[in-house]
């Protein structure tokens, strides 16, 4: 995936695969946006799988946000995104999330797949907003605490 730049209110938003040399500045976005962070360790692993992708956005030189997610047959499975706490309302998910979409349709795939927590409702109108519908539940999903989650996805035309 090449470097790309979109717009976000006046800034420029630069995007990027994560390296292992960014998992410092992941890590704190990771913690400050997750009551149950990933380990670095985890990232790192998430990094070497042939079917995982990621996204680094990067606004100024500083890391602003990313997302990690899976090419698999026939969609794009999203595994985690987050965006850094004091960047938070600028259109920087909405823009990652684009970069997704944009990925599976240059992948020719049919659909973009995510599990949200059932508590996390700004995530969730969020997707709403991009497309996304529930469709379905799945019960005790995070392994953390329990929580069930809502598959969404979203469908590529």
């Amino acid at each position: 995936m090449a470097t790309d730049a979109v717009s976000v209110s006046s800034e420029t938003l630069f995007f990027r695969p994560i390296t292992t040399a960014d998992l410092d500045e992941v890590m704190v976005i990771e913690r400050m946006s997750f009551r149950f962070p990933w380990s670095a360790g985890f990232f790192r692993q998430e990094l070497q799988v042939p079917c995982a992708r990621s996204i680094l956005a990067e606004l100024d030189n500083r890391t602003v946000g990313y997302v990690l997610f899976w090419l698999l047959p026939d969609a794009i499975d999203i595994h985690n995104i987050a965006v850094h706490l004091e960047y938070r309302r600028r259109g920087i998910a909405c823009a990652l999330l684009g970069e997704v979409i944009r990925e599976a349709r240059h992948q020719s795939f049919n659909r973009v797949l995510l599990e949200v927590r059932r508590s996390n409702i700004p995530a969730q109108t969020l997707y709403r907003k991009l497309g996304f519908a529930t469709t379905g539940i799945r019960k005790g999903y995070y392994s953390d605490d329990g929580e069930d989650a809502l598959a969404m996805s979203l469908q590529i035309t």
